[in-house]
């Protein structure tokens, strides 16, 4: 039989047990977040010095010159950073509107695929040869029809990033559960009412995920086709060429880890965009068993 006693000793054990402060458990996070990327980056930089160094002769070090090399040339030489800036930014407008018309183009499409399986049947396999076209092999195609300008560039990003969106888009609005949708046929709901409120909200997990692999492919698609159309604007993929081709290590390593960067910035903004828009939502939702 339970006393008084045993209850106020229940609650004294409870009072008594530690909880972690807001302190350590920031601390927790940023030693579990940020500690093994800065390891690991250390383990990296180390290995660089060590084969710029050590395994390559002074006559074949141009091939991968030392960190510190590539940030003074690359960097701190406000020549060589104010140029690639400027190619930087002429690639991200590039992305941009690429992956701007992808998304236009993908969310149509998979919405219209998924209000009808024939739809789907007859539009999904063109998407997956366009898919697997290797980009090199239709450069000339894209030259020949659209210049070898900004335009060409767009359409190269537009063809890498249109894809992911598409699939994604399409899992996700079919990924609404069949009670529901027979909860709103009950209804008579009509066909948007039901996508707004039931297939896209459901979408919504994977339309991120998607956005996320097509913003990082959009920055490859816009370096790319940069490479190979040089009119217009100079880019960082024309840059690129440049550099590899004058045998310049330092500013060429510069402008590959802007080009990461810029992929990395595009990649976790829409991580970010996620969070504030379904992170909450999302994460209750994927704990319920």
């Amino acid at each position: 039989m339970t006393t008084v006693d045993d209850h106020v000793k229940v609650e004294l054990s409870l009072d008594d047990v530690p909880r972690p402060s807001s302190r350590g458990s920031f601390i927790s996070r940023l030693s579990g977040n940020i500690l093994p990327p800065m390891v690991l980056g250390a383990i990296i930089i180390a290995g660089w010095y060590f084969v710029s160094y050590q395994l390559l002769d002074e006559k074949r070090r141009f091939l991968l010159k030392p960190p510190h090399a590539v940030v003074q040339k690359g960097f701190l030489d406000w020549g060589t950073f104010s140029e690639m800036l400027s190619g930087l930014w002429s690639s991200t407008r590039v992305a941009m509107i690429g992956l701007a018309i992808a998304i236009t183009l993908g969310f149509t499409l998979a919405i219209v695929m998924s209000q009808a399986r024939k739809i789907e049947r007859a539009i999904f396999p063109f998407m997956v040869t366009l898919q697997a076209i290797p980009i090199l092999a239709i450069v000339p195609l894209i030259s020949f029809w659209w210049g070898t300008g900004q335009r060409s560039r767009v359409i190269v990003c537009v063809i890498i990033a249109l894809f992911p969106i598409i699939v994604n888009t399409l899992f996700g609005l079919q990924s609404a559960e069949q009670g529901m949708h027979d909860l709103f046929t009950l209804h008579h709901a009509s066909r948007v009412t039901r996508l707004r409120k039931l297939m896209f909200p459901a979408a919504l997990p994977a339309v991120f995920a998607g956005l996320r692999i097509s913003a990082g492919l959009s920055v490859i698609g816009a370096i790319v086709g940069d490479f190979f159309f040089g009119r217009g604007d100079v880019g960082i993929g024309q840059l690129l060429r440049r550099y590899a081709n004058q045998l310049m290590g330092e500013e060429l390593f510069a402008a590959v880890l802007l080009s990461s960067a810029l992929g990395v910035t595009v990649f976790l903004t829409f991580g970010w965009l996620q969070n504030v828009a379904i992170g909450k939502w999302h994460q209750t939702s994927g704990g319920v068993s």
